[in-house]
């Protein structure tokens, strides 16, 4: 059984998302969004929707079992469970470890939660028709995995889950413990170089990733322009566009028997010259034979471009076959922004001219039209990264950055040297139930568990894959609930003390990331295989990673007294200069076991079911319309938003793009690789106000932007009046 069969038959269901008239939750959560005869917001009949979702359609479509024996020998039995995960524990533990997840007592908070949990990553009987496990259960199957036999860790990586504080993201939560499953692994970044053979290679590497679950990001930089010579025959190469319809063609052929469409995205350097070709692929009214539709969008983006705007100076395009030639390396591993002039210089490399400006406001257009580009801040991204090597590209929710290296094949496409490509092994937390917690215990666990999903990762049909993931342990711990932790303890996002508390808790969560990433070096007796030509390995003082927190250039207190008083009130301790040198030497002298600890993406699904808000941007709507499957419509409250706290939910468009971009500034010094940041704009919109936006972002250090939304306006007439999302 392939895994794209295994994942339909958890997911696809005739009867768990439709709305079933003999229940009224469907009715009660839209009440949501009408107000009371006293102008609240009805929150109360969200909460009695779910109970009556839960006590109904779920308790009448629950397969029951007498006891934990009995249930998990069906489950293995019948193939639902993996056997060989239960065997590493006795069934006297299995018995206690689920008598203490059930007496914990779990409710969703939201009707979304539940349903969001039940259609999408509940266990179902192979018809679809009856659900095997409830979100306890799940988290139980995950934990048992991860822990591999640990029976402390078991526990601790469950109590973690269950309470909210940490919540793996979805294909591991989804996967796990399953015998039909795909990956735990959320994304893959893989590059392709000039030849026809690594083409045909990042196709299948396409192609088998979607199979697996997994979504995919392929670097284009490489390949040779439109017009270019193949085999010093001139005008022979088709260029980077058929590239990307036979990718996207291959995304769309993966697409596990219709359970979920492949997902990949590509990146491209602004100086490549296929780039306006490129960028017109997603113009709205672009030829068939040119026109991507599915397939996301990237641009590395260097510093001297935004200088050559600056300077209203035209923007050269150089040819990625000369430059290799010349430089002998890929044109993505070379930096434009130092090399620009020379190459300009160097008649062996052909260019051709744009405007710089123009090349701005052209990204702005495209925007506008399908939400892409993302966008790379090559040079920013670069400055930042600790690992020898060069970052060329992100993944599909631009978080992603990490070092690559390029493989070398032979004709019948065996590799001649296996390269390292990228597996995104991804969990958030819920920075609200964390600091509740204590944070610190939370961290270390998180780090724990996604390593152990690295370490459960085997990805042998791409080998590159392979080996990075082998070689550097790469991880990604993600945040989310930021707009919501703050509302409640009544600070404006955007606002002094909002930034404030967002720059110590994230310089916290690092400390603590490396923390336990040092403690496992030392357990595993050896670090990430490239530390020792890393920042984390050069002498302090003398550019190593951690000179930031111990030379004194920055202050490691809060400015506010307000976000002083909050670490103190739950007990988080913040790191000092002092904590950090120990640290710091500790490392030098052990290692660290992960290449790189953290990336924020953009939490969807995963938001829903911990009833967090998304990622650590701001809220879209106090009260959020989804469009879920055959029931509809379907209604989300901001998470611990009241009718006594409302002025502590603006949304993203109220707030505006500039108090979005200083927060996500105050977080990016502290993580090590992206997060990714979609930018909110009002109707009244321009293009100059993107650019504006883009500029800005660019100035204060943001790494990657992820997609540009605007708020389009309801028609008149086509929401009931008095309800709460078209009175916001």
């Amino acid at each position: 059984m392939t895994d794209s069969t295994a994942l339909v038959m958890d997911n696809t269901s005739d009867t768990a998302d439709q709305y079933d008239p003999a229940h009224d939750f469907h009715s009660l959560n839209a009440m949501l969004n009408l107000y009371d005869a006293n102008g609240n917001i009805q929150f109360d009949k969200d909460k009695q929707a779910e109970r009556v979702y839960m006590t109904g359609h779920v308790a009448e479509n629950t397969v029951k079992f007498g006891s934990t024996a009995e249930r998990l020998a069906y489950l293995i039995d019948n193939q639902y469970y993996d056997k060989a995960v239960f065997d590493q524990y006795s069934p006297e533990f299995l018995d206690s470890f689920y008598d203490r997840i059930e007496s914990e007592g779990f409710e969703f908070d939201t009707f979304l939660g539940a349903f969001k949990f039940y259609t999408s990553y509940a266990l179902k009987s192979f018809d679809g028709k009856q659900y095997l496990e409830d979100f306890p259960q799940r988290s139980a199957a995950v934990a048992l995995e991860l822990a591999s036999g640990d029976e402390n860790l078991a526990v601790k990586y469950a109590d973690e889950i269950i309470s909210g504080r940490f919540q793996p993201a979805t294909p591991t939560f989804l996967n796990l413990g399953k015998a039909q499953r795909g990956e735990p692994v959320s994304c893959f970044l893989v590059r392709i170089e000039d030849n026809m053979e690594s083409i045909s290679r990042g196709i299948n590497a396409a192609l088998q990733l979607s199979k697996r679950g997994g979504g995919v990001a392929l670097l284009l930089s490489n390949l040779r322009e439109l017009g270019a010579p193949i085999k010093h025959i001139e005008n022979q190469s088709s260029g980077v566009i058929p590239v990307m319809k036979l990718l996207e063609d291959s995304f769309s052929y993966a697409n596990q028997l219709g359970a979920r469409q492949g997902a990949g995205a590509v990146y491209l350097n602004a100086h490549h010259p296929d780039i306006l070709r490129f960028l017109d692929t997603k113009r709205e009214n672009a030829d068939e034979k040119i026109r991507i539709k599915s397939l996301s969008l990237g641009v590395v983006i260097p510093d001297v471009t935004f200088e050559l705007a600056k300077r209203k100076a035209p923007m050269a395009l150089f040819s990625p076959y000369d430059v290799e030639r010349v430089y002998g390396k890929p044109f993505a591993d070379i930096s434009v922004t130092e090399h620009y002039d020379e190459m300009v210089a160097d008649d062996r490399i052909r260019k051709t001219y744009i405007d710089a400006r123009e090349f701005f406001m052209t990204i702005a257009e495209i925007q506008f039209e399908s939400g892409y580009p993302y966008i790379l801040f090559e040079d920013t991204v670069n400055r930042a990264n600790p690992i020898e090597g060069r970052i060329t590209m992100s993944n599909l929710c631009s978080e992603i950055l990490q070092v690559q290296e390029p493989s070398v094949l032979n004709e019948d496409l065996t590799y001649a040297h296996v390269g390292r490509d990228i597996s995104c092994n991804l969990g958030s937390l819920n920075i609200a139930k964390a600091m509740d917690g204590g944070l610190t215990g939370t961290v270390s666990t998180a780090i724990r568990a996604l390593n152990a999903v690295s370490e459960h990762t085997q990805m042998n049909s791409v080998p590159s894959i392979r080996r990075g993931n082998d070689e550097g342990h790469a991880i990604g711990l993600g945040e989310m609930n930021l707009h919501g932790f703050l509302a409640r303890e009544h600070i404006h996002y955007g606002s002094e003390e909002g930034l404030d508390f967002t720059d110590m808790y994230f310089m916290t969560v690092a400390f603590n990331a490396y923390k336990t990433s040092h403690e496992l070096a030392v357990e595993r007796g050896h670090a990430f295989k490239s530390f020792p030509t890393s920042d984390y390995a050069k002498p302090a003082g003398q550019g190593n990673y951690f000179d930031k927190y111990t030379d004194g250039r920055r202050s490691l207190e809060p400015r506010t007294q307000r976000v002083k008083e909050l670490f103190e009130h739950f007990a988080v301790h913040i790191p000092t200069v002092q904590d950090w040198g120990e640290l710091r030497d500790a490392i030098l002298r052990d290692g660290i076991y992960n290449q790189n600890m953290q990336a924020v993406p953009p939490t969807g699904s995963i938001s829903y079911i911990n009833h967090s808000t998304s990622s650590i941007h701001p809220i879209a709507s106090k009260i959020e319309i989804r469009k879920e499957g055959k029931i509809g419509r379907v209604y989300y409250p901001a998470p611990y938003m009241t009718n006594d706290n409302l002025e502590y939910f603006k949304d993203a468009y109220e707030i505006g793009w500039k108090p979005i971009v200083d927060t996500y500034a105050e977080a990016t010094q502290h993580v090590d690789q992206g997060l990714s940041l979609t930018l909110f704009f009002p109707d009244t919109v321009t293009t100059r106000d993107l650019n504006k936006a883009q500029i800005y972002a660019w100035r204060k250090g943001i790494k990657t932007l992820y997609y540009i939304r605007i708020r389009q306006q309801a028609l008149e007439g086509t929401e009931v009046q008095g309800c709460v999302s078209c009175m916001l």
